[in-house]
């Protein structure tokens, strides 16, 4: 097969003989990543009572994201000049580093470096993961590896919860992190000999800003970081801070993502919106979730993580489902996805009462997740489709970069109430976030209708 270029028209499923090694490998990459954020979210309650740094809760999540910001831009230029294989390599060894850090920290601050230095090389094997996508597999297999990547959470989601709850428990946090970096390098090991014949594609037309995405990419995280850090201050301290914050993120935002992402603009801005909406939706809930039911409702580490298990499962049936989807509207499917995830997240924030049977937001955060799986492989799919190839590895990273800084500042404005509000109203810390995630899926959802430029009908 030229692996150059991917065929027109596939004749077979994304593992048949000539993708499977490649499809194995991505898959289990996936998969890995999906067991340590899992794991990882599940053990964060523990871990910031063990570091006395459960101020910093919030920002254990965020420092990923924004790092992450970074290996994106660097995955994305980068898979388009010479190939995606060098960056996904690079993100598993920068991905592996970062957990080895975070697993033998002695503070608080030491894990947040851990995580960053994690979060890079998760934005570099993100991106170049997409890149391999467009470039090996044809169009109309595209939602179903997609769909297959989603689906890699199933696993992860059934058992990783339960297994981090259960090696916080008996065997200590640090192991939550430091059982990962060997795994990694075999699942690099599966997927990156297929690769070999995947180099550069002709030189696209540059785009203005090309030149100095790295620079805006550093500028976005330090904003993002400066944001959270702004939100723990008071008064005019505080208020100068965040005023850089803001403005910094925009800026960087304006010249990371395509032309009129913030304002929506019909097309593929939208697509990139909509990612950042969708993610910044849920994720934002599912930070807070396993900390609410841990010290609010008094459950151990390990029942506090089946939250994150039944949402897993929930995305991985509405990908499922989106995978086997005949030529569908994808308005119309982006709508549902949205409009459940909407839904979700609200009957999830009812956890807050105590009178309220744990069952019902554990069955609303399963409807979050549908909502998810069927929003995300639209969304990646569309991207692919209305980028030309030399453009697809610039178009991933801004989807994911989208992915990124939207729930890396939800995550900052949520995280800084949290924490004024946690000692004198610990419902309405958890409250004010599930609030904005809500309004944030509804926003989503009246957005769904300009995913298509306007003269494609």
């Amino acid at each position: 097969m030229d692996m150059q270029v991917a065929a027109a028209v596939p004749t077979e499923g994304p593992f048949a003989r000539r993708y499977r090694a490649l499809s194995i490998g991505a898959v289990s990459l996936v998969a890995l990543y999906a067991f340590e954020s899992l794991a990882v979210t599940t053990a964060m309650p523990t871990v910031a009572a063990a570091l006395d740094g459960l101020s910093l809760y919030a920002m254990a999540f965020a420092g990923t994201l924004v790092s992450s910001v970074v290996g994106m831009v660097a995955a994305g230029r980068w898979a388009d000049r010479s190939g995606p294989r060098v960056p996904l390599a690079h993100g598993v060894a920068w991905f592996a580093f970062g957990l080895v850090v975070a697993g033998l920290a002695p503070a608080m601050w030491v894990l947040l470096v851990g995580r960053m230095v994690q979060g890079f090389g998760g934005g570099l094997m993100s991106v170049a993961l997409y890149v391999v996508v467009g470039r090996v597999y044809p169009p109309a297999l595209r939602a179903r590896i997609f769909a297959a990547f989603a689906a890699a959470w199933v696993v992860p989601a059934i058992v990783g919860p339960a297994i981090s709850g259960l090696i916080v428990e008996h065997l200590g946090w640090r192991w939550v992190f430091l059982l990962f970096p060997l795994v990694a390098g075999v699942a690099a090991l599966m997927v990156l000999p297929a690769l070999c014949g995947l180099g550069p594609l002709p030189e696209p037309d540059p785009v203005a800003g090309d030149r100095h995405r790295m620079v805006w990419a550093v500028v976005a995280a330090a904003s993002a970081l400066l944001l959270h850090h702004g939100g723990q201050q008071r008064g005019w301290v505080a208020a100068a801070l965040l005023a850089f914050a803001v403005a910094g993120l925009l800026l960087s935002m304006v010249r990371l993502l395509p032309p009129g992402t913030l304002r929506a603009a019909r097309g593929l801005p939208t697509v990139i919106a909509l990612r950042g909406i969708a993610a910044a939706a849920f994720f934002g809930t599912e930070v807070f979730l396993p900390l609410l039911l841990s010290r609010e409702r008094g459950l151990s580490p390990a029942w506090a993580g089946a939250a994150l298990t039944i949402g897993a499962l929930g995305w991985s049936l509405g990908s499922w489902n989106r995978g086997r989807m005949k030529d569908p509207s994808p308005a119309r499917v982006l709508q549902a996805g949205m409009a459940l995830l909407t839904l979700g997240v609200a009957g999830a924030a009812l956890a807050v009462i105590p009178a309220m049977p744990l069952a019902v937001a554990m069955a609303a955060w399963v409807v979050a997740g549908l909502g998810m799986g069927t929003v995300f492989p639209s969304l990646s799919v569309l991207t692919l489709e209305l980028s030309p190839p030399a453009r697809q590895g610039v178009n991933a990273s801004a989807l994911q970069l989208c992915d990124a800084l939207f729930t890396a500042a939800m995550l900052a404005v949520a995280g800084s109430m949290f924490a004024a509000l946690l000692e004198r109203a610990p419902l309405a810390a958890y409250l004010s976030g599930f609030s904005m995630t809500a309004a944030l899926g509804l926003l989503g959802l009246l957005l769904a209708g300009r995913v298509r430029p306007a003269d494609a009908g």
